[in-house]
């Protein structure tokens, strides 16, 4: 039983099946969500909804609230680096020095990188059955504790590992697949079926299917010896965040293929929806829907000091009621961008985020403005007359898009803003999500 009462807009999920003993009770089977109305005089039952939008009275024993799944950040972590470049930054070399970095070799696999008597010990760090280890006899499941424990004890390393040399620029982070469990996040294979694809990422292929009877998504990952901790990530950056515009998880499925489950989108991403529909469909007021849409979800990323870093038009999905709502956030606590690739969202990145990996909600803002342009221009590709590899050129230069054809002066205003180059002098997503609403309360 619980401590402290819980309140309106608390998810719970179901320990048993109850199949309800009066009219006046909610039925419901084990593994279902359940949204909490209120409380009643008796602390042991509360009114709650279920996923089709039954009301009825619950018994609180029966249920529990799912917690927050923890990401633990990764100071030491590098991620692909070279041998090389590892030993360059363990300087100097003092005994215990460290880093942990991808292994180049094998694929999937660590090296923990350690000073000892003026040089440096490479170790690889092995990735056996959801386990690591570096000498087959003790194993653990996250880098995390296999850090803690050699800071205890050399235990057959050359050495104790002392300090860590952090990495700049932002840290990964690590998370437990006993978190989810206990966290009330896992659900069962067979309660999910899979249809149809309908995307493709960067971890993982992204299906139509169900899940108890409701339309869901479900993004598959591919290869699970390489993505487990960032495709984990995602999801436990998912567990944290609750508002009507950001895509909500309902819940992982663990053990031989890993998906992470969140509500369907039925009218797929913003920037295929703009095109396709184009402006014999899309009205002014669907647009300013958008925008406000969309800024009220970066608005309460803002709140709690999380930088999405990837915010666009094609990672906003629309449903069937026409709302759209903020995906792909995964990467809003812990990222690491490389920039090398064609895939670095160049066109949509400030400046300083480009040059220094600076993502802030500064850096998001700016990001806003050119997603604002895309509305307004239907899903163009940004920078329409400008080769990719000039923009930055040009953006630092002083040059700005000019507004797409039809657009209200108030909101060109509001890209002009974004795109200031100076960080300090882009408005706030509270400040402009003010500035939207009211827009959208005189816009037909």
């Amino acid at each position: 039983m619980k401590d402290e009462p819980w309140h309106q807009g608390t998810e719970v999920v179901a320990l048993y099946n109850f199949p309800g003993r009066s009219p006046e009770d909610l039925a419901f089977q084990k593994g279902d969500l359940l949204i909490i109305q209120h409380g009643t005089r008796d602390k042991n039952w509360y009114k709650a909804s279920d996923a089709q939008g039954r009301q009825g009275m619950i018994p609180a024993n029966y249920v529990q609230p799912r917690k927050v799944v923890t990401l633990h950040a990764m100071p030491w972590f590098h991620g692909k680096i070279s041998r090389q470049q590892a030993e360059d930054l363990l300087k100097p070399r003092e005994n215990g020095l460290f880093l942990i970095r991808e292994s180049n070799n094998y694929p999937g696999d660590y090296t923990l990188c350690v000073c000892h008597n003026g040089k440096v010990e490479h170790y690889r760090i092995l990735y056996r059955d959801n386990q690591l280890t570096i000498d087959e006899e003790g194993f653990f499941k996250t880098l995390d504790e296999l850090v803690k424990h050699y800071l205890k004890d050399a235990d057959g390393l050359c050495t104790q590992l002392t300090r860590p040399v952090t990495k700049q620029g932002g840290s990964f982070g690590t998370v437990s697949l006993d978190e989810f469990k206990n966290g009330g996040w896992v659900i069962n294979q067979p309660d999910v079926q899979v249809g149809e694809i309908i995307g493709k990422g960067a971890f993982g292929d992204v299906y139509k299917g169900e899940y108890k009877g409701q339309p869901v998504a479900i993004k598959q990952l591919k290869d699970k010896d390489r993505g487990e901790q960032s495709f984990l990530q995602e999801a436990s950056v998912m567990t944290t965040l609750r508002h009507d515009n950001l895509v909500r998880l309902i819940g992982v499925v663990l053990g031989e293929n890993i998906f992470l489950v969140t509500e369907f989108m039925g009218k797929g991403n913003l920037v295929e929806y703009l095109r396709s529909r184009g402006r014999s469909v899309i009205t002014k007021k669907d647009q300013i829907n958008f925008a406000t849409d969309t800024c009220a979800a970066m608005e309460y990323l803002e709140s709690k000091n999380l930088v999405h870093r990837d915010l666009a038009a094609r990672n906003v999905l629309i449903n069937d009621n026409g709302m759209a709502k903020v995906s792909d956030f995964g990467l809003a606590k812990f990222g690491d961008f490389s920039q090398s690739g064609q895939k670095f969202p160049i066109k949509w990145t400030a400046p300083e985020a480009l040059r220094e990996n600076n993502f802030t909600t500064k850096s998001d803002m700016w990001s806003f403005g050119i997603l604002l342009w895309e509305i307004y221009a239907f899903g163009r590709v940004p920078y329409p007359r400008i080769p990719l590899q000039d923009v930055v050129v040009h953006v630092e230069r002083g040059y700005r898009m000019e507004a797409p054809e039809g657009c209200p002066p108030e909101i060109y205003t509001i890209m002009k803003q974004a795109w200031e180059l100076d960080p300090e002098r882009r408005p706030t997503f509270r400040s402009v999500l003010g500035r939207l609403n009211n827009l959208r309360s005189v816009t037909v």
